[in-house]
């Protein structure tokens, strides 16, 4: 696990490419369980980054939404990595 490198990943529903913010484990885990309630009812959510800031992300303004391991490779919804 040491080797994970989380991110929250954001596609907007004005398309193109999603934004990625870098997570600690401990704020991954807990997102991941509210992400389809936050877009479900479109609410607005402070997210802290990796390197300690803190964004608040609308989500009225996402259509897709996940927390994803971004050292893992393949391809994930047609991104290569």
């Amino acid at each position: 696990m040491a080797d994970e490198k989380l991110a929250l990943v954001l596609h907007l529903t004005a398309g193109g490419e999603p934004l990625l913010f870098s997570l600690e484990t401990e704020e991954a885990q807990r997102l991941e369980p509210k992400l389809a309630q936050l877009v479900k009812h479109n609410a607005v959510e402070p997210v802290r980054t990796r390197d300690g800031m803190t964004v608040t992300v609308n989500f009225a303004h996402v259509a897709v939404t996940y927390v994803d391991d971004m050292q893992r490779k393949g391809t994930v919804f047609g991104m290569h990595r």
